[in-house]
């Protein structure tokens, strides 16, 4: 098949909706197909077949950081869509009027159209805005074969906005790419790891975070217990003064920013990998990646998206608001080893149907039936 991905956004950034047609594409690609990258405003070069088609302006978004673009050049969408006839088109939606619906309005009648669904709306604000995009968008909506959630919370949503059923195909893991982990050297001294793996903004809860480990210090002092913080962000320099504040130096660690490549490695090194967002999540891939390497308890806040993961475990969700009740669940599973391995062993089973082998199979059959169908109309529209 030739697949074209359509994302608004910058292929630049590492961000969740980046990370699921990458893994997608290169699993694609692997298995012979041709996949093209239609996008908004991306410089990276390491890639076959990016079409840059917008310029992008930065925003914040359900509590995101993000770009949109500005009016994409529909001569350039149109001799690109001519050129290459997709087979077909997957879109990363909720879509802007200025890119991904130019693509969809201007695509022949012959290519197949799938959107994949990827927010929950954060608050109020962000529910009403993606309605009414919603309500703008509904004829171009129309042009779509097939509507996806990335999640049960992220299908419900698009029904909502959208007005549409959406079926769950959730977002996928290359597993192979972490299993490789190994916990670092420097890190297997006896302590028990403690790593939060993200960005340092206030929606990523690390403040929270280091309230629950500074609450637990203080009634059982840490002393066999490493927190090993890796991301960059705003809050960085507020994380580290509260460390000083509170005398934290000896047992938190600062990372920084980890590469993609190395993240294995430090989630492979954790007895407790903890993701204490709070909320905006539509599902998770940091705790299927956690799992994957290896990370012994995977621990996350108590938010739809991350429900939607680690819902049959509820002992593995907190709420990060919660300091006492946060770090009741932590001292729990450090001071549990059997917990820890309970833990694991379902970590283990339940990961495996989040591989891209599996959602990438089931997405190429949705793919190819849309495929079908397109042929079909277009075969009786001619004759």
């Amino acid at each position: 098949m030739k697949i074209g991905f359509v994302l608004d956004d910058s292929l630049d950034k590492p961000d969740g909706v980046q990370q699921y047609i990458l893994t997608l594409g290169q699993w694609y690609a692997k298995h012979g197909h041709e996949v093209h990258y239609l996008v908004g405003e991306t410089k990276r070069t390491d890639l076959p077949f990016v079409h840059s088609l917008s310029r992008n302006i930065p925003v914040i978004f359900n509590q995101n950081r993000m770009s949109i673009p500005l009016p994409a050049n529909k001569q350039k969408i149109k001799e690109l869509l001519v050129t290459e006839q997709f087979d077909v088109l997957h879109v990363q939606t909720p879509h802007s009027p200025m890119l991904g619906a130019r693509i969809v309005r201007l695509a022949p009648l012959s290519t197949a159209v799938i959107g994949t669904f990827h927010i929950v709306p954060f608050s109020i604000i962000e529910s009403i805005g993606a309605r009414l995009l919603g309500l703008y968008l509904w004829r171009n909506l129309r042009r779509f074969d097939r509507l996806l959630g990335a999640s049960q919370p992220a299908a419900e949503a698009a029904k909502r906005s959208y007005r549409r059923h959406a079926d769950v195909v959730t977002n996928t893991v290359d597993l192979s790419l972490f299993k490789h982990g190994k916990a670092l050297k420097q890190f297997q001294d006896g302590k028990l790891n403690i790593v939060y793996l993200g960005r340092l903004v206030p929606r990523k809860g690390a403040a929270e975070f280091l309230s629950a480990i500074q609450r637990l210090h203080a009634e059982h002092h840490l002393e066999n217990v490493r927190v090993i913080l890796c991301g960059k962000g705003p809050k960085a320099p507020e994380l580290k003064a509260y460390v000083k504040q509170h005398h934290l130096q000896h047992i938190v660690h600062f990372a920084g920013f980890v590469p993609e490549i190395d993240k294995p490695d430090y989630l492979a090194s954790a007895h407790l990998a903890v993701f204490p967002s709070l909320g905006g999540e539509c599902f998770g891939i940091v705790l299927i990646e956690a799992m994957a390497a290896g990370s012994r308890v995977v621990l996350g806040g108590n938010n739809i998206g991350y429900r939607s993961v680690l819902g049959a475990r509820p002992a593995q969700l907190f709420d990060p608001k919660d300091t006492a009740a946060f770090a009741a669940v932590l001292k729990h599973f450090l001071h549990n080893s059997r917990a820890r391995d309970t833990a694991y062993r379902w970590q283990m089973k339940e990961v495996e149907k989040y591989d891209v082998k599996v959602i990438g199979a089931t997405l190429l059959k949705i793919y190819a039936e849309a495929i079908a169908k397109r042929k079909q109309y277009t075969d009786n529209s001619t004759n």
